[in-house]
């Protein structure tokens, strides 16, 4: 029986412990009391107009930084960045947050669940959906996995705070395997790529354009993607409360958030120039590799209500509960419904997602 007991593995029990490395547990361990991480809840009526001069956020949000140049975009953005950090993996911006180095940040649906289990505070503030799986299990070298179903008794790259971890319960979940039948190996989703190379795990989760460049390297060796249905359906953007109560700040996130949506629309209709821009300079992928994972996407759709979004959250977050990697939670507490709709009105109608 596959057993969760060595250094790198998670026990179903084993709350925050490993996440993300050591990052979550030191999050944890410096946060005593919940209350004083989390700060005041957003309230208020939002800020209509611009900000003041002189307000300055940093974003982390990269591909909007890559898109606002060529789109046009640009000359609207209605504050300064102070910084744009490139950091995308949610334990790494749970720390900018806490730090107070981050202000605003693109994510999946996970990170804010993983936030608020350990009492930093933060709101999403825009939503984007997917309908098609982002993610597909890659294999080690010499693997003999297939599909889902020979996950049994594997070690499975698993990170409890990011949209992976979450990708490989739902996983096991669908196959009807039990997550005390495998060995989730705890690490980072950023270290999933050398742990396949070591032979450390035998599958992980792995996304574009990263998936890519492992099978153009290993492919010849055996190394695979298995694929799922499982879909990853949220992007959002989100902030940690304390800029959410400085108006100042809450009205650049309220700027910002119609040149995110409007970016990623303008990379959807110019898909050359943005293979270009993205895959090839600044991921490093072919130029064909580029095209044949931009085929491979949705049109980006905004909801105007995020009902939907926050009812996936809530079933995630039950999901994390169910395992013992988080305390049950209300999923309505990691949305300010104030800046719900603002994406979609920003975009023609055939973006917005309206049931």
């Amino acid at each position: 029986m596959p057993r969760h007991t060595t250094p790198t593995a998670v026990g179903r029990r084993s709350f925050l412990a490993l996440t993300g490395g050591a990052l979550i547990g030191a999050l944890a361990a410096c946060s005593p009391q919940a209350d004083a991480a989390a700060g005041a809840e957003p309230s208020g009526k939002l800020p209509s107009g611009a900000p003041p001069p002189g307000t300055k956020l940093s974003v982390a949000v990269r591909t909007t930084k890559l898109q606002l140049a060529p789109a046009g975009l640009e000359k609207e953005l209605p504050f300064q960045v102070a910084q744009w950090p490139n950091l995308n993996a949610g334990p790494d911006i749970i720390q900018g947050f806490r730090a107070h180095s981050i202000d605003l940040a693109v994510n999946a649906g996970i990170p804010p669940i993983q936030a608020h289990a350990i009492g930093v505070g933060a709101k999403i503030v825009a939503v984007q959906v997917r309908n098609s799986p982002l993610y597909a299990f890659a294999t080690r070298a010499g693997s003999d996995i297939r599909s889902a179903a020979d996950f049994r008794g594997r070690r499975i790259g698993f990170s409890q705070g990011q949209a992976q971890g979450v990708v490989v319960l739902r996983a096991l979940k669908q196959a009807g395997i039990d997550t005390d039948d495998v060995e989730l190996v705890a690490l980072p989703s950023t270290q999933f790529l050398t742990a396949l190379q070591s032979g450390q795990v035998d599958t992980a989760p792995l996304g574009e354009p990263t998936l890519t460049k492992y099978l153009a390297q290993y492919g010849k060796d055996g190394a695979r993607a298995v694929k799922t249905d499982v879909v990853d359906l949220l992007t959002v953007l989100w902030a940690p409360n304390e800029v959410l109560n400085d108006r100042a700040k809450a009205a650049a996130v309220r700027g910002f958030i119609p040149l995110w949506a409007k970016g990623q629309v303008w990379a959807w209709e110019n898909t050359d120039r943005w293979i270009d821009t993205y895959y090839v300079k600044d991921q490093g992928v072919s130029r064909a590799d580029g095209k044949r994972i931009v085929a491979s996407l949705d049109k980006p759709l905004f909801p105007a209500s995020w009902d939907e979004a926050i009812a996936w959250e809530q079933e995630t977050a039950d999901l994390l509960a169910a395992g013992g990697f988080v305390p049950e939670q209300d999923a309505t507490e990691l949305f300010d419904r104030r800046f719900e709709g603002l994406a979609a009105e920003a975009v023609p109608a055939e973006y917005r997602e309206t049931s």
